[in-house]
C-alpha cells in the first residue's frame, strides 16, 4: 500500500470526527470528516454503518504509528457551482456610463471637501 492507491475497506467505527476503516488484518485508517465528501456533512451515523464496504484513496501513511489517512472525497471530482448563464457587468454598458458619471461630479466633490477642510483650519486657528 502506498499514497494514491485506491483500495476497498470495511467500516469498523463511526465517530463525530470521521469514519474508521479496516483495510486489512494489520492496517486501519481514518477518513476525516473533511475527506468524506465535498461540502457539508450532516450526520455520519445516518450515512455510514459499521460493516459497510467503502472505496477509498490513501492520502497519507504514518509509518511510525501505522496509521493511514484515507479519503472518499478524492474519488469524486468536485462540481463547482452552477453554470454561468450570463455575464454580469458592474456598469450599465449599454448606456455607456460608469466612471464617466463619477468623473463629471468628481471635481465638485473635491472642491467641496477642500472648502470644508479650509473652513475647519480657519475655525481652529481662531481659537489659538
Amino acid at each position: 500500500m502506498k499514497i494514491g492507491d485506491k483500495i476497498t475497506g470495511t467500516i469498523s467505527g463511526v465517530q463525530s470526527y470521521g469514519v474508521f476503516v479496516k483495510i486489512d488484518d494489520e492496517h486501519q485508517g481514518l477518513i476525516h470528516i473533511s475527506e468524506l465528501k465535498h461540502g457539508f456533512v450532516s450526520d455520519l451515523n445516518n450515512q455510514y454503518k459499521v460493516g459497510d464496504q467503502v472505496d477509498v484513496i490513501v492520502m497519507g501513511i504514518d509509518e511510525y504509528n501505522q496509521k493511514v489517512s484515507l479519503s472518499i472525497r478524492a474519488l469524486h471530482p468536485q462540481k463547482i457551482g452552477r453554470p454561468i448563464l450570463h455575464k454580469h457587468f458592474w456598469t450599465n454598458y449599454r448606456d455607456h456610463i460608469g466612471y464617466k458619471t463619477i468623473a463629471t461630479h468628481k471635481e465638485a466633490w473635491i472642491n467641496g471637501a477642500m472648502k470644508l477642510i479650509s473652513e475647519k483650519k480657519q475655525k481652529n486657528s481662531t481659537f489659538l
